[in-house]
């Protein structure tokens, strides 16, 4: 059972990322993506997977450990637990990417690779966005006609 939710996690968080990358300016994209609730599935799974172990689960991260930690994780049950974890987070990351560069007026094809590293490495690709907001800012002000002063 642990292994079907594992393999589970990731197919169900896995059209959502394909619409955000292959089709970012569909409207049906924007229809689906546009809700939160597109991470519930997964965070269902995350659910099933934790909430029968939470007398196992609560102590390691109330008073986390390294060994803790690593005991837990050392579990199928833990790493199908922490899969699910980082899944559902990684998306709710990347669809504020997705809207964020669509807010910003970022080419689809620069979010892409973003999205891509997110799905992957999700800090990465997040610290990655931060980045070129950043720059995009920077460049916006810098060309922006300076206030008339009065």
């Amino acid at each position: 059972m642990i292994g079907i939710l594992f393999d589970l996690t990731f197919l169900l968080a896995a059209p959502f990322w394909a619409l955000m990358i292959l089709a970012p300016r569909w409207s049906w994209t924007a229809r689906i993506v546009g809700s939160p609730l597109i991470v519930a599935p997964v965070l269902l799974v995350y659910a099933v997977l934790v909430l029968p172990s939470l007398g196992t689960v609560l102590p390691v991260v109330t008073a986390p450990t390294l060994d803790g930690l690593r005991d837990l994780l050392g579990t199928a049950d833990g790493a199908a637990a922490a899969w699910a974890h980082m899944i559902a987070f990684d998306l709710f990351v990347g669809r504020w990417i997705w809207q964020d560069a669509r807010e910003r007026g970022l080419p689809a094809l620069l979010t892409a690779p973003v999205l891509l590293l997110t799905v992957v490495l999700g800090p990465l690709g997040l610290a990655v966005h931060l980045g070129l907001r950043a720059v995009r800012r920077r460049r916006a002000n810098a060309v922006a006609p300076a206030a008339p002063v009065a």
